[in-house]
């Protein structure tokens, strides 16, 4: 019930050098859980940001009434990784000393913002749910913890995929809930949910 809403709410974007140069914003009006209507959208050039700094942005929505403001800053991505099994961050013997040096109890108030990383390894998924008429289905998985989100490849044609892959998360909030989900890729259509998983970080 309002034309000037305030949301303050951050997100982090991990953007690698193989991903787009545009940030996408999509405005949603929302009437009821049924009922969505498009208000309005606009990009940002992330190439012509100047890095290292907060850049405040008022975006005016493309052939529509309104203007989004927002923050964005481009800073080195720390913490963060998508990698192969065998080069997984944890698995060399003296990268996983100097973690432990820097979560010592002795070093445990220098950073009071660093409170660790999770490290994920995605290895498959088994009977999966058939998504296409051919009987099989086309599954990625989705990982997000907070508003932190990263996603493995697809696997084409397969009940049974093989990912493969170890993510590392810096954790902002030890309340978090890392969330798992599989879905169905399905061309320009949105993606079709094939399961999900919810694991709280205190239990681990």
């Amino acid at each position: 019930k309002s034309a000037n809403p305030q949301w303050r709410e951050q997100f982090d974007f991990h953007y690698f050098s193989d991903r787009k140069d545009m940030l996408d914003i999509e405005v949603w009006r929302k009437d009821n859980k049924k009922h969505e209507e498009l208000l309005g959208t606009c990009q940002v050039d992330i190439t012509a940001l100047p890095a290292k700094q907060t850049n405040c942005l008022e975006l005016p929505l493309e052939k529509q009434p309104g203007s989004l403001l927002m923050l964005i800053a481009v800073a080195p991505c720390t913490g963060v990784s998508i990698s192969d099994l065998c080069v997984c961050p944890l698995g060399d013997p003296s990268e996983r000393q100097q973690i432990s040096h820097r979560y010592c109890i002795k070093n445990s108030f220098r950073d009071m913002k660093d409170i660790g990383f999770l490290q994920v390894k995605v290895l498959k998924a088994v009977d999966l749910l058939a998504a296409d008429f051919s009987g099989k289905s086309d599954p990625f998985c989705v990982l997000e913890l907070g508003n932190d989100s990263l996603q493995t490849h697809t696997v084409y044609k397969n009940l049974n995929p093989e990912w493969n892959k170890v993510f590392t998360f810096p954790i902002k909030d030890i309340h978090d809930v890392l969330e798992v989900t599989v879905f169905d890729e399905d061309g320009d259509k949105p993606p079709d949910f094939l399961g999900k998983v919810a694991i709280p970080l205190l239990s681990v």
